[in-house]
């Protein structure tokens, strides 16, 4: 068996960008650079170049970079936005790309120039990460901390995390994949001081794990950062800001995923950590034979998504899938959900899935009430229940009725649920988006041809995939 250098060895040689790939990114990072600082200074702003690609540590076929733009704390915040993307616009023309705005926190310029995508963002100059206006104001704190921590000779091994993250499915702090940002990777980089370093650190983590470079805080203090960053489970103190934890965004299933493989990497080196195993799309007679198998009822939502940026469509859909759940699981329902989960393609189809362990019920539903004692209680509720099927009678001393069932069919109640305008999807905690969406049109399915017939998506019938076959942690 290699060993971790000899496998990490020829894993750097295919990872490191080559030669001419460099020349072409970095030319135009500083022709960018230079047009930028010339054009910012007519609105008084300051450029500094941000991201990987200023300290080596980005991977191939990474063709993007951003510029930041820093204004003066005094500028209202809707000229931060005017200039910035005036910056923005000429710059790209200047270099006869393509403009197009974005938007995050704040509108942003970017362009499209020789393939490479630029970002141009607007950000406050302030005086310290703690004083920030916006979370972009951040990014010029990180650039310096970076730059003066991380030596040359680790960027290899940053580049070694990112790509182990990267096929994985553990890259990135987005909303869509709750893992590692690159700013995490680097900073656990410079804590371990390699690679290797990190996973054998990684392996013996627990949840709540602090890592503190800067060492702001005493042992001691750590059962109150737990409390502070409760239910975070790696809390990475940012060393440019010592009330922010840096990897907030890692989910509670990546967490445990990467210290797994972490293991198996340390305990059998091999290359194929780092080579995209891509997952086949679920079979017709495979699901056919799953659904049949667990013999539970699985409800599909399926609308068109907003038309929103990833970072705010992925926690409306799942906020989406959590309010339907807490729908049919209240008591005067009864329905009672197995597990769910979230698809979208982003762009033409969004897809709740609910599996239901309970999913019909009878037609009378009991009801009991107050001890018969609770005087008040008891007229309360006599007074609700005033025609039921069958009583009221005494059931260890206390009152029941027996009433008809208002839905027998969790899709029923679902799609009465939905059927509503926008105004009432939102009173009943529909998030906005999504709300403002289901009138326009949405489907309730749950007949099993059916379902199976969405696996024409294949990037949905990965989806499902993953979700009958749960990687054990």
């Amino acid at each position: 068996m290699a060993s971790h250098d000899q496998v990490l060895d020829k894993v750097i040689k295919k990872i490191r960008p080559n030669q001419s790939e460099e020349k072409k990114l970095t030319d135009l990072a500083k022709k960018t650079l230079e047009i930028s600082i010339e054009v910012a200074k007519k609105h008084n702003a300051k450029t500094i170049l941000a991201g990987s690609l200023t300290r080596k540590t980005w991977l191939p076929g990474k063709k993007e970079f951003d510029i930041f733009i820093l204004f003066p704390t005094s500028l209202p915040e809707d000229k931060l936005e005017e200039h910035g993307l005036a910056v923005g616009r000429e710059v790209v023309k200047r270099l006869k790309g393509k403009f197009s705005v974005e938007y995050a926190q704040h509108p942003y310029a970017s362009g499209l120039v020789n393939g490479i995508d630029i970002d141009i963002v607007p950000c406050y100059e302030v005086t310290s990460a703690e004083n920030i206006k916006s979370a972009v104001d951040r990014t010029p704190f990180h650039v310096r901390y970076i730059e003066k921590s991380l030596p040359v000779k680790l960027s290899d091994d940053v580049r070694l995390l990112k790509q182990f993250l990267t096929v994985n499915n553990l890259y990135g702090a987005d909303s869509k994949t709750q893992g590692f940002s690159g700013y995490v990777c680097e900073l656990l980089v410079i804590n371990y001081g390699g690679f290797t370093k990190v996973l054998k650190d990684a392996v013996n983590w627990v949840p709540s794990q602090v890592v503190d470079i800067q060492r702001f805080y005493k042992e001691d203090d750590y059962h109150n950062l737990r409390k502070k960053f409760k239910n975070e489970t790696l809390i990475l103190i940012d060393p440019t800001d010592k009330n922010r934890n840096t990897s907030s965004a890692l989910s509670s299933e990546n967490f445990l995923r990467f210290k797994k493989i972490a293991k198996e990497f340390l305990k059998r080196p091999d290359a194929k950590y780092f080579s995209e195993q891509k997952t086949k799309p679920i079979k017709s007679g495979e699901l056919n034979k799953l659904l049949s198998q667990r013999n539970t009822e699985f409800i599909v939502v399926k609308f068109k998504p907003p038309k929103l940026v990833p970072d705010i469509l992925y926690p409306q859909l799942r906020k989406f899938t959590e309010r339907l759940q807490n729908i049919l699981e209240e008591t005067k329902y009864e329905f009672k959900v197995l597990r769910r989960d979230v698809y979208t393609d982003e762009k033409n189809t969004a897809v709740v899935l609910l599996e239901m362990e309970i999913s019909s019920l009878p037609s009378i539903q009991k009801r009991i009430g107050p001890s018969i004692f609770d005087h008040n209680d008891s007229m309360r509720f006599l007074g609700k229940y005033k025609n039921p099927i069958n009583g009221p009678f005494v059931e260890d001393g206390k009152w029941v009725v027996e009433i008809k069932r208002e839905f027998t069919k969790a899709h029923e109640k679902i799609i009465d649920s939905l059927k509503n305008n926008s105004k009432i999807l939102k009173a009943k905690g529909i998030p906005n988006y999504v709300s403002d969406q289901l009138p326009k049109g949405f489907e309730v399915i749950c007949d099993k041809r059916k379902i199976i017939k969405l696996l024409k998506d294949k990037r949905l019938g990965v989806f499902l995939k993953n979700y009958f076959f749960k990687e054990p942690l």
